[in-house]
Order: structure tokens, then sequence, then C-alpha cells
């Protein structure tokens, strides 16, 4: 029995790391893209575009308004038509990435927010182009805080793949309804939470650690 509980364990932690390490990567990729974009389009921006603001923060607002399993049922289509499955880890990473992207994109606009308009405004005045600002001053600037902000990204899809794992998505979350609750086996149940824990527990850490080297170095040459 014991073996066999270590078995399960086993399988559903590889899957769930399957799924956050991906889901993470690619929902990141497009989170940039988005969060980079609504702080220089925004009025006053270096690359000022209110309409084009305006759109993506209403595309942004909608996704995020939609409750995670509804929006995997919706997506599921578009899995099966990405992967050729809808079920499964690899479907679940095409949902669980475009769900929380916009959750992301809206953490890294509000890192970038941070920067002060003084730093902006001094590359500005030795012409820098926008390219340069977003690189050179936006990013290196808000680095801690986009550190911090993505860590809570990652722990928040690390939670959305045990509801993904309600419909067909695999994992710890799918172990601990279809073996710990519909089976009754606290055994296996008591396991998976206490393994999601402590996986959110190493995520945070290591963020915390990542945003804390980076703080240590900047201080130490300026």
């Amino acid at each position: 029995m014991r073996d066999d509980l270590l078995e399960l364990l086993w399988e559903g932690l590889l899957e769930t790391l399957y799924m956050v390490f991906w889901s993470s990567l690619f929902a990141l990729a497009i989170g940039i893209v988005l969060g980079i974009t609504l702080v220089v389009t925004e009025q006053g921006g270096i690359l000022a575009r209110p309409r084009l603001n305006k759109v993506i923060g209403t595309a942004i607002n909608s996704v995020r308004s939609l409750p995670l399993i509804i929006l995997i049922v919706l997506l599921l289509p578009l899995s099966r038509l990405i992967v050729g499955t809808s079920l499964g880890p690899t479907a679940a990473i095409v949902s669980l990435s475009i769900g929380a992207a916009p959750f992301l994109g809206r953490i890294i606009e509000n890192s970038l927010k941070e920067v002060s308009a003084g730093k902006i405004e001094a590359a500005l005045a030795i012409g820098a182009t926008p390219f340069t600002i977003i690189f050179r001053v936006l990013i290196p600037e808000a680095l801690p805080a986009l550190v911090r902000g993505v860590t809570i990204g990652i722990i928040g899809i690390t939670e959305f793949t045990a509801v993904a794992g309600a419909i067909g998505a695999g994992g710890l979350g799918s172990l601990a309804i279809r073996f710990g609750y519909q089976r009754f086996r606290e055994d296996v149940l008591l396991a998976t939470v206490v393994l999601i824990i402590l996986l959110v527990q190493f995520i945070q850490w290591t963020g915390d650690r990542v945003a804390k080297s980076i703080n240590k170095k900047r201080y130490k040459y300026e």
C-alpha cells in the first residue's frame, strides 16, 4: 500500500511540475509583452496609444473575470486543435497559459510602474529610444519587483493545476480528487495537500532569494 501511494504521488508530482513549468514559461512570455505594452502605451507613456491601451486592458480584464474552470472548458477546443487532445497535462498547458497570462501581465505592469518617472525622463533627455528605455531602464530598475510578482504568478499557476485536475488534466489535483476524495483514501488526500504546500513554499522561497540577491548586487554597485 505504501509503495502504491508513493508511486501515485511521484507520478502526480511530475505531472504537476510539467504543467507548472511550461504554463509559467508561456504565460510569462505573453505576460511580459502585455505588461510592457500597457505601460508604454498609456496616456503620457513613451509610446502613448490610449486607444490600444484601452483595448488591451479591456481584453485582459475580460479574461480575468472568467472563473478558471469555465475558461478551461471554453478553451478545450483550442487545446484539441493545438495538441490533438483535450485531456491530460499537455492539453491543460494551453488553458493554463492563456488563463495566467493576463494575471501576469497586470503584475508586470504594476511592477514597471514603480520605476521612478525621473529616470525615464532622464533617459529621454539624453536621446534614448523607447526600446532602450524599456530594456535598459524599466526592466532593470523593476527587476526585484518583477521577480516577486512572477513568483506570485507561478504560485497561482500551481494552484490552477489543482483546479484543472478536476476536469482531467492530471497532476496532484486530479490525484487528490480521483483517489483521495472519490475513493475515500485519506492518506492520498493528505499527502497531496502536503506536497502542494511544500511546492508552493519552495517556489516562494526561491523567488524571495532571487529578489534579495538582485537587491544586494544593486546596492553593492551603487
